[in-house]
């Protein structure tokens, strides 16, 4: 059986982001109010899910959508430095060429990711952009229903453990990957879910499903 749907997360997962995330990351903190990070606290933070992260800085979550405003605003005005990973557009056409429904359901906005996405938005048939990093599982939801694909028949993908957590409360597959905000130690709590080690793995996505990895 293979998937008919698959969801993609957009930071990190199609877009090389984090190197600018970590450029404007204390800049936020100042304005905001929370801890600043430091290049050697980087790793360790990586193995960490968005809860521990938001604890270890001090971030309460009544302030998410401030938060994530002010990085959606600074992207818009400098994501000219923000690319597509190499071999995402290949692979993301290679996927629709093979007839996969292809997805996007991001917290970033709608306008910074059709801009970093650019010709390859002809491939993408639906956009769920500005959910709430603990919010995707209503969207996941809401791209299944639009287009009549089973929960059995749809993966979404993502860099980050709570990327998994929205799948899991979706009734999906998740497929966590190597190259994005999270290190593979940080996906251990999630039991059953994909691994992609490479970009090219990511056109499995168009073949009979193999079996998932416990993480």
């Amino acid at each position: 059986m293979t998937y008919r749907l698959a969801i993609f997360d957009f930071d990190g997962t199609l877009a090389d982001s984090f190197p600018w995330f970590v450029g404007v990351f204390n800049q936020v903190a100042d304005r905001h109010g929370f801890s600043r990070i430091h290049p050697q606290d980087l790793d360790s933070l990586r193995t960490q899910g968005a809860r521990q992260i938001m604890a270890r800085l001090g971030i309460p979550r009544w302030k998410l959508p401030l938060v994530a405003r002010s990085f959606t605003r600074l992207m818009k005005q400098q994501r000219s430095a923000i690319q597509l990973f190499d071999g995402i557009a290949a692979t993301l056409a290679e996927l629709d060429r093979q007839g996969v429904i292809l997805a996007v359901v991001s917290s970033n906005s709608r306008e910074n990711v059709t801009h970093v996405l650019g010709p390859c938005c002809r491939h993408i048939r639906a956009l769920e952009c500005g959910a709430s990093i603990f919010g995707k599982a209503s969207r996941l939801n809401r791209v299944m229903r639009q287009f009549g694909v089973t929960r059995d028949e749809t993966i979404y993908v993502g860099d980050q453990p709570m990327d998994g957590e929205a799948a899991a409360s979706a009734g999906i597959a998740f497929g966590a990957v190597a190259w994005g905000y999270g290190a593979p130690e940080a996906f251990s709590s999630l039991g059953q879910h994909r691994w992609f080690a490479s970009i090219g793995q990511l056109q499995q996505l168009a073949q009979p499903r193999g079996e998932p990895v416990t993480g």
